[in-house]
């Protein structure tokens, strides 16, 4: 007899699975949607937000000497899963060979918004940078979602912004970020959270 308990993980198991599978099939698709809005519109790869940031899509091998040495670019944030940028992207190895910190939080696309821990754990990583004067690369697939929920709490931090004004900034940086209303719950969260500890101006 299964109890009620064990049934709920199973289902939340079953649901993680059919999300990921889901992520999977769509990724060369939508992957190629983006690509060719690339060059067929006026979207650009990616978007530098403020001194510190830059929000993009995957980050292409071929991307790598613009970013550290144009973009000056000293870390990344990557919010995709390992098969999204095994075929395309640098491992995090050859981010350390080009002298690059790579943060990995995977989030599955489409149906997932970032922990808050995982949220937290990429601000800091934004901020001290920040202090160091370098620049971060943070990305997902396209550049929408999943990375701009860490960009838009990373200006509330930095800031002490509202979501509202947190978006808002971003869609002037970035008009084609898709924030749904998961992703905008999470970053409701993170304000509730980060005004309860006070508010910390990263400068």
């Amino acid at each position: 007899m299964i109890s009620p308990r064990a049934r709920v993980e199973i289902q939340k198991s079953d649901r993680k699975m059919s999300s990921t599978l889901f992520a999977k099939v769509a990724f060369y698709p939508s992957l190629f949607y983006q690509v060719v809005m690339n060059k067929m519109t006026t979207r650009r790869w990616y978007d530098r937000v403020d001194d510190s940031v830059l929000l993009g899509a995957l980050p292409f091998r071929s991307m790598t000497k613009q970013l550290v040495e144009e973009e000056h670019v000293r870390g990344v944030v990557d919010l995709t899963e390992g098969f999204e940028t095994a075929q395309f992207s640098n491992s995090p190895k050859d981010w350390q060979d080009w002298g690059v910190e790579h943060l990995h939080i995977p989030t599955v696309d489409f149906v997932s918004s970032p922990l808050q821990g995982d949220i937290e754990k990429a601000v800091d990583f934004i901020l001290q940078h920040r202090k160091e004067k370098s620049s971060v690369y943070v990305h997902c697939k396209a550049g929408r979602t999943r990375s701009a929920t860490v960009v838009a709490c990373y200006l509330i931090k930095l800031n002490g912004w509202s979501p509202e004004q947190s978006v808002e900034f971003l869609q002037t940086k970035r008009p084609h970020i898709w924030l749904r209303e998961k992703q905008m719950q999470s970053i409701q969260q993170y304000f509730d959270t980060t005004n309860k500890g006070g508010h910390f101006k990263g400068g």
